[in-house]
């Protein structure tokens, strides 16, 4: 399986598609006017207790308080309050971890009254977005992540993932790991680090370290809380380092300075392979190019088509997702109903798995399959599920069928589920149900031209158009295409840019630099003429 990075910037947002085998798997689109906070870490103070619900809010900084249940407090809390009420304390040698003893761990049926008080200063870290109408998701058990490695302060353990294998690399790792690491801080190796030389394990190691020790020195530049210690790296680099894997075929990139940043962290994790990051220059929209608009239009929305006319409905609820498999018109002549249906739902198990990582669907999923009788079929089913789920990075767990032939999935809720409106309102129209004739469409093109040009005194632009029409206007022989009869005769600069993002009779002009030319007063022009 070969995998790539395609990352589209753009002047609002960032969009960060993972393709496997060429099938986008996973989508994550940012906002360039937000960040990425899952992972930062502050010393904030709790503002109030909810006893009945066990849980604390907390003072972050964000419009909605921050959310810190007792179960997430972590087994070494006393620690973590022993450690952050001596971290505002001037002249005190509080920051290093290894002077403190490591206390009894709290009890797991405890109440957070017994631990927390209104306006005591804590650590936490973020371990969820924002979400709705909820503040984010908090956690005492601090932990920063690395490539090979995760650094735990105020704990003493070292865990090694189960997806290495051989119990003699683990075992291995684990003791070269207990042997280097500093008093008082756990480390959990994470599944890339099987086979990689000491020396690189060693080395990152005392990078987190030093990054630990660094974000705490933050606390005496500041006077008030909530402080911000340690900031995540931006998605499109924590992604990377989550999922980069010698599979990596190219990262491909359409601007200059995340190209850089790109570039800068894979040479610090593998400079071997730093030749994989790629800045794409095209004038077509780099989704375009790789086929990535396409399948965005036909995997998002109610209905999903997988097979040969068998189909998934995908409806959300409040309380859960809810997926119902149908086979439609895919029934082979000579089969029975038992074979139809195994055949139709194996399908419908990898475009589910596939479902699951690409929307980011979180919480309760509840999948209704194709009835099945023979208890062998089923269980091939669910194998088939966890298989297809072993690639998914969030947290889940799936159970049995049922006896009404239901599967549940809970998965890990990290972020709002990613969700794209496939529907497209008519551009010309603007969903009343009539436009202008089609055949006039082209003269409607080139008064754009002669407004820009003349009025506005625009004479190098781009403009952008569905394929098919880019096509149309594009065709003929050199120099006796539309768009060469338009240059002579406006005298302007014309690129053409074809979009698979735009409706069939929609069109967007941009500027030299790429922005998007306003043409509102054009508009409003042709409005007031209508009404004459």
């Amino acid at each position: 399986m070969t995998n790539e990075l395609v990352i589209d910037v753009e002047a609002s947002q960032v969009s960060i598609a993972l393709l496997e085998d060429k099938r986008l798997v996973e989508l994550n689109k940012e906002s360039r006017s937000s960040r990425f906070s899952v992972g930062d870490i502050y010393l904030a103070k709790v503002r109030k207790l909810k006893p009945g619900l066990n849980a604390a809010f907390v003072d972050v900084g964000y419009e909605k308080p921050a959310f810190l249940h007792y179960p997430d407090l972590g087994p070494h809390f006393r620690l973590v309050s022993e450690f952050s009420k001596n971290l505002m304390k001037p002249g005190k040698n509080s920051l290093d971890v290894a002077s403190y003893s490591i206390p009894k761990e709290i009890p797991k049926d405890g109440k957070i009254t017994d631990l927390l008080v209104p306006g005591q200063e804590i650590l936490v870290q973020i371990a969820k977005e924002p979400i709705s109408t909820k503040g984010p998701r908090l956690t005492s058990e601090i932990s920063i992540a690395g490539r090979f490695l995760v650094l735990i302060p105020f704990a003493d353990k070292v865990y090694v993932s189960q997806k290495i294998r051989s119990s003699e690399e683990r075992n291995k790792i684990k003791q070269m790991v207990r042997n280097i690491k500093p008093k008082n801080f756990g480390v959990i190796v994470r599944t890339v680090a099987e086979g990689v030389k000491q020396e690189e394990i060693e080395n990152e190691l005392h990078a987190l370290v030093r990054r630990w020790e660094d974000c705490l020195k933050k606390v005496r530049l500041e006077s008030s809380t909530p402080i911000l210690l340690y900031e995540e790296m931006g998605r499109t680099v924590s992604i990377l380092r989550d999922i980069f894997n010698p599979s990596f075929e190219s990262i491909y990139v359409n601007d200059q300075v995340v190209y850089n940043e790109i570039c800068d962290y894979v040479a610090s994790i593998a400079p071997e392979r730093k030749n994989i990051v790629k800045l794409y220059s095209e004038e077509i929209p780099i989704f375009d190019y790789f086929a990535i608009t396409k399948q965005l239009k036909s995997s998002f929305g109610r209905t999903v088509s997988f097979r040969n006319g068998a189909y998934l409905i995908i409806e959300t609820t409040e309380a859960m997702h809810v997926v119902d498999v149908n086979s439609g018109n895919k029934a082979r002549a000579g089969n029975d109903q038992e074979a139809n249906a195994i055949e139709v739902n194996l399908a419908a198990a990898d475009e589910l798995a596939r479902q699951l990582r690409l929307r980011d669907l979180g919480g309760i999923i509840v999948v209704d399959f194709i009835d099945m009788v023979k208890a062998e079929n089923r269980q091939a089913l669910f194998n088939r599920m966890r298989e297809n789920m072993q690639n998914d990075r969030a947290k889940h767990n799936i159970l049995q069928l049922s006896k009404f032939g239901l599967m549940q999935i809970t998965r890990q809720r990290v972020r709002p589920e990613m969700r794209i409106d496939t529907d497209e309102v008519c551009p010309t129209c603007n969903g009343k149900g009539y436009s202008q004739p089609s055949i006039l469409f082209v003269d409607a093109l080139e008064n754009k031209i002669d407004y820009l040009v003349n009025t506005l005194k625009i004479k190098k632009f781009k403009m952008m158009l569905h394929p098919y029409v880019a096509a149309y206007v594009n065709q003929g022989l050199p120099f006796c295409s539309l768009k060469w009869k338009w240059r002579r005769k406006y005298g302007a600069s014309i690129k053409l840019i074809p979009s698979q993002n735009l409706a069939f009779l929609q069109y967007i002009f941009l500027n030299e630099s790429g922005d998007e030319i306003d043409l509102k007063e054009e508009n409003e022009t042709e409005v007031e003429h209508s009404h004459d």
